[in-house]
């Protein structure tokens, strides 16, 4: 009996081993979280000299005085820059300073500058979240070589991570609301004579199956962003639509569909994803570089480089919020109205994976300790050369309360273009009540554009 036993057990380790599957922390290490580190992982101290205040769980954000949509325009009024950073004292900074902001500052020395403000840690979550971070800490793997999951629900993934495709997965399951909608979105370009110019228009849904308050890891079908958005501007690409549903099992990752008004029909649409360029940005940026990192993952291996301190666009509720002539330069947004704060990220490193391709050679993310989303990105290309780099602007939402993520700015550095991916500037961000999830299907948009 016993010898059966040892044999089921060598049997099951085999196949666990075959499928790729990395276990979860031990409890041991699990019990860490609310203790030395908070509840979503990021340490609970502050760092030596205070630049870095611990972490209480409070965002310290006011809710009151204006706001566009759900975001409140000044969630810390009256504050003041810290620091001022531009070409001339770059050097000084530059061990915070990510090759990217380097880039620009160089390159920009007469406009672009980077203002430091006092570091509030907004990157919190409720309750509920907080207690399934911790069931995950334990019960979540990876498996398929780290390119999908199992065990996992409704909070960070891997507070705890061992190595980087963990820390991108937490990226991906980043705290999110159950549903939000946004009206008016647009894709900007920067051109590089210094034009702004509007790629498009458009009104969005958004929903995280993941994040649902009444779920569980066994009811959860593994989808965990469902998105639909419908163009309306400028005029001879209005109506058009995409809608699609990321899934964390890596054989189905993305399913996606378009509704294109000339043809008065509903196709998928497989290659919206990894490095195609973006339709909905006139092709300025790629796909996977929508919100920092978009889409599924298996084209890289990702390498956990470690934690440092760096100066990151942070609670950049004000040019969020500003009205379009406030928030854009000409080649860059406006430094008066970007908010950077000095805080702990971990450095993952992608480079192109065996077998696959990519147009970005080799990618380098800093990902926020807190809310595990991504901040800035550098990317090269295939002779190693900064080719591009990415900044992220995330805003407080004091309500639910959270850190929030929808605007990149993807600066080409070669072409000398800047694309902004789901600009918020003079547009409306809710948070919304649950959707049926029949809503973002081919189905629902044909019906939709037949109309």
């Amino acid at each position: 009996m016993h010898k059966k036993t040892a044999l089921w057990a060598a049997l099951a380790a085999v196949l666990m081993g075959a499928q790729g599957v990395q276990a979860a922390v031990s409890p041991e290490e699990a019990a860490a979280l609310g203790k030395t580190l908070n509840p979503l992982g990021g340490e609970m101290a502050a760092n030596a000299d205070g630049s870095i205040p611990a972490w209480t769980g409070q965002q310290g954000a006011s809710a009151a005085g204006a706001k566009v949509g759900d975001i409140p325009v000044q969630p810390f009024p009256g504050e003041k820059p810290v620091a001022q950073i531009t070409a001339q004292n770059m050097a000084q900074y530059a061990d915070k300073l990510s090759e990217g902001t380097q880039a620009l500052l160089k390159k920009y020395p007469d406009s672009f500058r980077v203002d430091v403000y006092p570091t509030h840690r907004t990157g919190v979550a409720p309750q509920y979240v907080y207690d399934n971070t911790a069931k995950n800490a334990t019960n979540c793997q990876t498996k398929d070589d780290g390119k999908s999951l199992q065990g996992c629900y409704g909070g960070i993934p891997f507070p705890i991570p061992k190595a980087g495709i963990e820390v991108v997965w937490n990226h991906l399951l980043r705290v999110e609301n159950e549903s939000t909608d946004v009206t008016n979105f647009k894709n900007i370009v920067l051109t590089a004579d210094g034009s702004r110019t509007l790629a498009t228009e458009n009104d969005q849904a958004n929903q995280y199956p993941y994040y649902y308050k009444d779920g569980t890891a066994d009811k959860w079908s593994g989808e965990y962003f469902l998105m639909r958005f419908a163009t309306i501007a400028p005029p001879f690409k209005a109506g058009e639509s995409l809608v699609f549903r990321d899934s964390i099992d890596v054989a189905q990752a993305r399913q996606a569909w378009q509704y294109l008004v000339g043809q008065r029909r509903v196709r998928r649409a497989p290659t919206v994803a990894y490095d195609t360029p973006d339709f909905v940005a006139s092709g300025a940026n790629y796909f996977d570089e929508v919100m920092g990192l978009m889409g599924h993952i298996d084209r890289f291996d990702w390498k956990l480089v470690g934690k440092k301190e760096m100066y990151v666009p942070y609670n950049a509720n004000e040019v969020v919020t500003a009205k379009l002539d406030e928030a854009y330069g000409q080649h860059h947004l406006n430094p008066d109205k970007v908010r950077w704060e000095l805080h702990r990220v971990w450095e993952v490193e992608a480079t192109v994976a065996g077998g696959k391709r990519h147009a970005v050679a080799k990618r380098k993310y800093y990902f926020d300790e807190d809310s595990w989303m991504i901040l800035l990105m550098d990317g090269y290309d295939s002779e190693g050369k900064l080719w591009r780099t990415t900044q992220i602007t995330p805003f407080v939402l004091p309500s639910t309360p959270m850190l929030a993520l929808k605007p990149a700015h993807i600066f080409n550095l070669q072409a000398n273009t800047m694309s902004t991916s789901q600009s918020l500037n003079e547009a409306t961000y809710k948070v919304a009540a649950r959707k049926p999830e029949t809503h973002y299907t081919g189905d629902a948009v044909a019906a939709e554009g037949v109309r």
